[in-house]
């Protein structure tokens, strides 16, 4: 069953003048179509202004497409009557933790969107200590999140949309502030979701490596879906990737000018493992 579907989807920002008179239009989304089935990990990759971060707003609601249709588990994100049930379904998590956060205490931070929803007192305190312990968070419930690394925050803001028992998490570049050790805690966190609890995950992203373990990946490139297919797919085509100025993981160009020269080894390695092995084949 899907639980994401776009049909024919575009999206025009108006640029206004002093007056508010339109000036002009700028498309940033332009007739995409994808459809995601629940369960789903999926990525969405793309160079700053491809479109993707504008298209993650409209995966629940927070823009309206200008043309087409967005469905979030079968109800039409244009439905002002369906808005809440949309965004319940269909959590959101943004690239700065900081701008998401605003509890005093990381427990009370992941209770506030429970609270909002009128949950029970009682069922708020289970959801708040079941999202802390699947994201690895519960010893800082204590804590004041100002005294958390950029990954534990970030995991505090998943954590806060996972206690909405959301059907899908979508993710709009969730690691970009990141260092390096925060970035693998998060995905690791989101592989947790999507594999142990069965939540979709839906995670926008220029970072290659982040998006190895996805069911499917969607290239885009000035408001098109210009590629899609499984990451040992998408890989493959290491010099159209580099056109739409996206680099694949260091151990697939690796492998990849190494096949360039003559190495009897597979077309798209995704690990260290997988080219070691296919280096030992080579003895």
């Amino acid at each position: 069953m899907s639980i994401i579907k776009a049909e024919e989807v575009t999206f025009e920002y108006v640029r206004r003048d002093e007056n508010g008179n339109i000036e002009g239009k700028n498309r940033a989304i332009d007739k995409i179509s994808l459809d995601v089935k629940e369960g789903d990990f999926i990525s969405i990759l793309g160079a700053n202004g491809s479109g993707k971060s504008t298209f993650a707003k409209h995966l629940n609601s927070i823009l309206l497409p200008t043309e087409g249709t967005v469905w979030i588990d079968g109800m039409d994100s244009k439905d002002d009557d369906k808005l809440f049930t949309i965004r319940q379904t269909a959590g959101m998590v943004f690239q700065n933790p900081d701008n998401q956060i605003i509890g005093q205490v990381v427990e009370e931070d992941v209770a506030f969107g429970p609270e909002n929803m009128g949950i029970p007192t009682e069922q708020i305190r289970e959801r708040v200590d079941e999202a802390l312990k699947t994201l690895g968070m519960m010893e800082y419930a204590k804590k004041s999140p100002n005294r958390l690394s950029g990954g534990q925050k970030q995991r505090v803001s998943i954590a806060g949309v996972l206690a909405m028992h959301p059907k899908c998490i979508v993710l709009d570049e969730p690691t970009a502030m990141l260092d390096p050790a925060g970035r693998k805690e998060v995905i690791r966190a989101l592989r947790a979701l999507n594999e142990v609890e069965k939540i979709t995950i839906i995670l926008i992203t220029h970072y290659m490596e982040e998006t190895i373990y996805s069911d499917k990946i969607f290239v885009m490139n000035k408001g098109k879906i210009m590629m899609e297919g499984s990451p040992r797919e998408i890989f493959t085509h290491v010099e159209e990737l580099e056109e739409y100025k996206l680099e694949v993981p260091k151990i697939t160009l690796l492998a990849h000018e190494l096949r360039k020269k003559g190495a009897d080894i597979p077309e798209c390695i995704l690990s260290d493992k997988e080219l070691a092995d296919a280096l030992k084949k080579l003895v």
